[in-house]
């Protein structure tokens, strides 16, 4: 293998960040935003259409569904046809989309729209974790993907700056300040997959910025990436069902919950919680996007060396964020609830990224497409359950309080899911 020290395998893993990563976080920002945005028309929106909790809940749910159900298919169809074109369809087909549910007037307008933005995004984040195993090794591939997912505290930033201003354009041109919202938040994503598809390297042996002895090393390196099985012909079934797929899939569809959860009831929570207005909740949530690049930027420098350090740091994270969800349950002031609701964001947000992560180093090369899809779908079920459930026993019990105890349950089980998963981990080694 061509000689490459420490120093000079972190720099060019550095050089071949700055050329792909730039593009993938401005895509999965505005992939974030336009999935999350309603979380912050909600109150207006429910208001002058009539939408109950549960109505709300179950749109928000629905669009996991389509996401799911198409998750598979889609990554297929990005190792086929390349990740430059097939990321850039996604993203001009969820633009569209997401600025078009600005003009919904029913809840089966509201459900249909946003099943067809699921449908629309379906394979994003695994598709971009097959594309970014691709170009880094292994080792170097949680801190990778921690630098794209940063744009997921980003959006939190964005959406809690920006949805104060975009809400008070109440009545300009005939439109209500909701959907301002949605308009203005979706079309970037048209504009950013024109940009994505005349700019993103394909594979390291298509681009002209790694020379000959870099490409030879990244090549090899990436080569002997196998994993029990990569000898045999590949099958669907056996990317779909390898067991290490189906416990990350269900530890991270349990964290998803209650992520969810919180993430599309988040505004009206802390308004409920702490009684502040728009303006101020957004800067609680800008505070905790804050909280979770800060959690990002750490786990991706002490975690990703080993898969078994990586699962230990996924279960801790999980664990921390029941504990948020204890003290935003029980908080009995303004600020406690702040504080709780800052804390769970920062720890269940940054563990959402490692199981994915993990699963890229555990299946056959020739899996990995549908084995990513296959356990960000079971990931996708519980973010579908999640905001559904919440509804309604928010529309039964008038408030979030039975909300957020029945999140507490769906972490520590992650958690478990999670530690048994290491264990097996260890016994293979």
């Amino acid at each position: 293998m061509t000689g490459f020290t420490y120093q000079q395998e972190r720099a060019l893993v550095r050089k071949i960040a700055l050329r792909t990563l730039p593009l993938i976080l401005l895509s999965y920002f505005v992939a974030f935003v336009d999935r999350a945005n309603i979380s912050f028309a909600a109150a207006s929106m429910n208001a002058e259409l009539g939408f109950s909790e549960t109505v709300y809940g179950i749109g928000a749910s629905v669009f996991f569904l389509g996401y799911a159900l198409l998750e598979v298919p889609s990554n297929l169809m990005l190792s086929r046809f390349g990740a430059r074109r097939w990321l850039a369809r996604i993203m001009l087909s969820w633009g569209v989309i997401s600025a078009a549910t600005a003009f919904i007037h029913t809840p089966g307008q509201f459900y249909l729209m946003r099943f067809a933005l699921g449908v629309a995004e379906a394979g994003f984040y695994p598709g971009v974790v097959l594309y970014v195993s691709t170009w880094f090794p292994g080792e170097h591939r949680a801190w990778a993907v921690s630098r794209f997912y940063i744009a997921l505290p980003l959006a939190f930033v964005a959406m809690g700056a920006l949805a104060a201003p975009l809400l008070a354009l109440h009545g300009w041109l005939g439109l209500h300040g909701w959907q301002w919202l949605l308009v203005a938040e979706g079309v970037p994503s048209i504009l950013l997959a024109l940009i994505l598809l005349a700019a993103l390297p394909e594979r390291p042996d298509t681009v002209s910025w790694l020379d000959d002895r870099e490409r030879g090393w990244l090549e090899q390196r990436l080569a002997l990436e196998t994993a029990p099985g990569d000898e045999t012909p590949q099958t669907l079934a056996r990317a779909l069902f390898n067991p290490f797929v189906l416990a990350l899939g269900l530890a991270n569809g349990l964290n998803f919950m209650a992520i969810n959860s919180i993430t599309f009831a988040g505004p009206k929570l802390l308004a409920h919680a702490t009684g502040l207005g728009v303006a101020e909740v957004g800067r609680v949530v800008s505070a905790g996007g804050i909280a979770i690049a800060i959690g990002l930027l750490g786990v991706g420098l002490l975690a990703g060396r080993t898969v078994s350090r990586t699962l230990l740091a996924y279960a801790g994270l999980v664990l921390a964020s029941a504990v948020a969800l204890a003290v935003l349950r029980t908080g009995g002031s303004p600020a406690t609830a702040i504080g709780g609701y800052i804390a769970f964001n920062a720890a269940a947000q940054t563990a959402g990224m490692l199981p994915l992560a993990v699963v890229s180093r555990l299946v056959p090369l020739a899996d990995r497409p549908a084995a990513l899809a296959m356990a960000n779908t079971i990931s996708q079920g519980g973010s579908f359950f999640g905001p559904m459930l919440w509804g309604y026993a928010a529309d039964a019990t008038g408030g979030y309080g039975l909300g957020l105890i029945l999140l507490l349950p769906m972490a520590l089980g992650s958690a478990s899911v999670a530690l048994l998963a290491r264990r097996a981990v260890l016994k293979r080694a």
